[in-house]
């Protein structure tokens, strides 16, 4: 997962152990020299305690990485493995204690929640960003931590820590967001409130009045938002000047009449057409709309003509603006064409194929997809919520907060496939 365990140097190879080892014989293995022996001993679920907390201070870190994973390791060990200077070791029990801690009931024992507590609250505060990620990641939907810890996370100065806490924790009230906002974040954060399942209207006031464009184009494109009219207004007002807030301001659906002529003022006629067919209006507002396309018609055939988008994707990568950040904030404004081209040119990948692949809505196919492209795990997560619109449950979500879920083998499969395939439109990826 993290590369090579033991190294490049030639070792001797671990003789397998025997189903069933008494107390005596894993005391005596936990001492054998070979690292490769004791680590198979310490991955083991059958063995005692003791020997396993003995083993969370091997000399050799993935020996200590094998205790950190293990389920049957006492919480006494963890408490050690916590503060181990191997950074792998606290990724490992960061995902362990993450993934249980949710699933701790009133049933545990207090001394046993109090310590598992106590873990991973050190590991909410490591030095490491990628474990404070991963417990974020595993946490982000328990009711049962600690609300401080929580509201640590959510303040956190890393993205990939705070993100998962600002968009989904429960633990998070209106209070405690609106708090946040006005204390500032880290950038993308806000981004990160406007996709909660729901976004109350005062958050959402909070989230326009800090004139976040990549936020509110976030915001607008949640269907889950509330957003009064008053705050509408001021979003329309900026989206006068500012261009990404135009088509998902045009796709809300509690645009009043007033609303919908000043649109039409300034959006261009593709714009135009997506107000005239998701909305009602009356009939002096279709007058409105109706004169401001052959307004708007006229000058854009007047004006020089643009180079496609596929000559802008070109050029943001000659300049080495075509970045993962460029992507996948197009993603959230709802920029389906720019996406596709912009994977296309970075995964080498004919546009069509790429727009199959999207079509999809395989958590799987798009997963392979970013892959090629180069963009983060994570990365990945965003678009297929985004512009794909994969079902929640079959998404593929980052293994251990940053890393591909997947094997690069059927990563590959997928992408031989659809660029082999005649007809995509069939195609079952998810079973």
């Amino acid at each position: 997962m993290f590369g090579g365990l033991f190294g490049s140097k030639k070792k001797k190879s671990a003789k397998r152990l025997p189903q069933d080892i008494s107390y005596k014989d894993a005391k005596k293995i936990a001492k054998d020299k070979n690292p490769q022996v004791r680590s198979e001993l310490a991955e083991r679920e059958d063995v005692t305690p003791e020997i396993l907390y003995f083993m969370a201070e091997d000399k050799a870190p993935e020996v200590r990485r094998k205790v950190a994973a293990n389920t049957a390791t006492p919480h006494q060990a963890d408490f050690i493995l916590a503060s181990d200077t191997d950074d792998e070791v606290r990724c490992d029990l960061a995902l362990k204690i993450g993934r249980l801690i949710p699933g701790l009931s009133k049933k545990e024992s207090e001394r046993l929640q109090d310590l598992a507590f106590e873990i991973l609250n050190i590991l909410a505060q490591d030095q490491l960003p990628r474990v404070r990620a991963i417990i974020a990641e595993e946490i982000k939907h328990a009711t049962n931590v600690p609300k401080p810890m929580i509201e640590r996370l959510a303040h956190d100065v890393e993205l990939v820590v705070a993100a998962p806490i600002l968009e989904y924790s429960p633990l998070l009230t209106d209070s405690d967001l609106l708090e946040i906002i006005q204390a500032g974040m880290v950038d993308g954060g806000l981004s990160a409130v406007s996709r909660r399942a729901a976004v109350s209207d005062k958050v959402s006031g909070a989230i326009v009045a800090a004139n976040d464009i990549p936020a509110v184009a976030t915001l607008l494109a949640n269907p889950n938002a509330q957003i009064r009219e008053d705050t509408l207004d001021e979003i329309i007002e900026a989206a006068e000047q500012a261009e990404p807030l135009h088509e998902p301001l045009v796709s809300r659906p509690e645009l009043s009449q007033g609303a919908i002529r000043r649109i039409a003022g300034f959006v261009s006629s593709a714009i135009l057409e997506i107000l005239n067919r998701e909305h009602r209006m009356d009939d002096e507002t279709k007058q409105t709309v109706k004169d401001a396309v052959k307004k708007r018609i006229k000058l854009e055939q007047s004006a020089p003509a643009k180079s496609s988008l596929k000559e802008q994707i070109e050029r943001m990568a000659e300049s080495d603006e075509l970045t993962e950040d460029a992507i996948t904030t197009a993603g959230e404004k709802g920029q389906r064409g720019f996406v596709a081209e912009a994977l296309a040119f970075r995964a080498k990948i004919d546009v069509g194929t790429v727009n199959a692949m999207l079509d999809s809505r395989s958590g799987k196919v798009v997963t392979a997809l970013t892959w090629r492209a180069k963009l983060s795990a994570r990365g990945a997560m965003g678009l297929q919520r985004h512009v794909a619109r994969v079902p929640t449950n079959a998404t593929i979500h980052a293994h251990n907060g940053v890393e591909y879920a997947l094997k690069e083998p059927e990563m590959e499969w997928f992408i031989h496939y659809f660029e082999n395939a005649a007809d995509n439109t069939d195609v079952t990826t998810d079973g």
